[in-house]
């Protein structure tokens, strides 16, 4: 069946959704309590090991192919506009570009000079900056800009182009 990056993403986060609780029941359900005199029939919870363990199993599977998948198409589709990255690379490429941004940022918003307070001495002390606050202004619009443009390419190859994923639902 076919998916597009988005709907895989979905379909990982349900099957992996159904496999905890399973695996809740099943640790709930496996041992129980009884005190001395109960009829331990009447308090016994329903549990069929072979099963659960196949279920289990089933569901593994199943997400071990819808991950498979998910890799094989972030390691093979680009991003068009830039420069043929791989979606992959573009996911490593994404945190370092915010950590630049949020660095651009402080850089472009400090003063050229600023007065820096000091408790402990009467000495007046001074936080220059070593770069021309401007330019860093500008490298910081024009990094935030890709940013964007690089979250919306993302998105399009997420949401328009497909994979295959063989698994009986």
């Amino acid at each position: 069946m076919k998916y597009t990056s988005a709907e895989a993403n979905k379909l990982l986060k349900a099957l992996e959704t159904k496999r905890n609780s399973l695996l809740s029941i099943e640790e709930k359900s496996a041992h129980f309590v009884i005190s001395v005199g109960e009829d331990i029939e009447e308090v016994r919870p329903e549990y069929d090991f072979r099963k659960a363990q196949k279920e289990i199993a089933e569901l593994n599977g199943k997400i071990r192919a819808v991950k498979h998948a998910i890799n094989v198409f972030n390691t093979t589709h680009t991003v068009p506009g830039f420069d043929d990255m791989t979606i992959d690379q573009v996911l490593i490429y994404l945190p370092q570009l915010n950590a630049q941004v949020a660095k651009l940022r402080m850089m472009a918003e400090a003063l050229p000079r600023e007065r820096k307070e000091n408790f402990r001495s009467n000495l007046v002390e001074y936080n220059i900056a070593n770069y021309d606050p401007k330019e860093a202004a500008a490298e910081y619009e024009r990094a935030q800009n890709e940013l964007s443009s690089l979250q919306l390419a993302l998105d399009a190859v997420n949401a328009g182009e497909t994979m295959e994923i063989e698994i009986a639902l």
